[in-house]
Formats: C-alpha cells, sequence, structure tokens
C-alpha cells in the first residue's frame, strides 16, 4: 500500500485557512497517511484536523515543519518520491499512477511555488493545463495512486455515516 504524505507549501493563516484545511481534509478522506504544513503557523489547522481524525477515525495527522526544503530532502534521502501537483509539468495520468506506488511526498502549493520546489521534485505533474483547485487535484492524484480503492476505506472512528439513499444518518459510538 502506497504511504503518501501531502505538503502544504507556503500556507498563509489569514488568506488559506480554509483551503488549507480542505486540502488535509481531502488528503485524510482518500488515504494519504500524514500531512505537512509548512509556511506560516497555524495552529487551528492542526488542531481541527486532529479533531476530524479523532472523531471519525483514520489516525491522519498533520503537523507544522517550518524548513520544507530539508524536510523533502530528508524524505528524498530516505527513498520517497516527490510529486510536485502544479498546472506546468509533464501529462499527470501516467505518472500519477506510477508515483504513488511507494512512498510518496505531494506538494501542494498556497502561494507562489519556489522554483526550487520544482527542481526538488521527482516530477511536477500537470493535473491540467488551466487553472484549477489543489484541492481537485489532490483528489485526483490519490485516486489514481489508489485506484479507487481510497472510497471503500473503512475508518474506525467514533461517528461514521450509513450510505443511505434520502437523509442523513450518522452513528456514535465504535465502528466494526
Amino acid at each position: 500500500m502506497a504511504e503518501i504524505c501531502v505538503l502544504r507549501l507556503g500556507h498563509r493563516r489569514l488568506r488559506d485557512q480554509r483551503i488549507t484545511t480542505h486540502v488535509f481534509l481531502v488528503a485524510r478522506a482518500l488515504g494519504a497517511t500524514e500531512g505537512v504544513l509548512s509556511g506560516e503557523t497555524d495552529s487551528s489547522v492542526v488542531e481541527g484536523i486532529a479533531r476530524v481524525s479523532e472523531l471519525w477515525g483514520s489516525g491522519f495527522k498533520v503537523r507544522y515543519e517550518q524548513n520544507w526544503r530539508k524536510f523533502v530532502r530528508e524524505r528524498k534521502a530516505d527513498g520517497w518520491k516527490v510529486v510536485h501537483l502544479t498546472m506546468y509539468g509533464e501529462d499527470f495520468e501516467p505518472a500519477a499512477k506510477k508515483l504513488g506506488k511507494g512512498k510518496c511526498v505531494v506538494i501542494i502549493g498556497a502561494g507562489k511555488v519556489p522554483r526550487e520546489a520544482y527542481e526538488l521534485a521527482d516530477a511536477n505533474l500537470s493535473v491540467t493545463t488551466q487553472p484549477h483547485s489543489e484541492v481537485a487535484a489532490l483528489a485526483l492524484f490519490l485516486d489514481r495512486c489508489f485506484s479507487g480503492k481510497e472510497l471503500k476505506k473503512n475508518f474506525k472512528g467514533k461517528l461514521w455515516i450509513v450510505p443511505n439513499e434520502c437523509g442523513k444518518v450518522v452513528l456514535c459510538g465504535e465502528s466494526d
């Protein structure tokens, strides 16, 4: 099974809080194993995702990393692949399936991504050649990595939703 870390690069607390939270919610729900926040510190994002993981399950954690370059270099030295999701880069589809099989750091930019991120990446994947949402790009990447199996993942949490044609069924307790 792939081990995927999502690195949110260049987070700006006042401007990016909602989207950064959504990046990590998608990462958690679609099979990533951890999140790393870089840029401005933002305990509300880290604590919010911790609460979601505690209630809904998964063990997904987000932590802050001040020096993203050092973090990426250390992961690369440990054999991790680094993928940067962007509008500019190689064709997304074939590379996403191949790169998401082992240990992979996925870089998702907030503000302008420094040139060094492109250079450190093993692959810069063009999700589309159009402006797009980093949340959507991440969801597509994770879906390709896990070939749709992430949609059937069983989270063991205090809350869980029972699929229902009409209405909301949320159960409390420990899921099976």
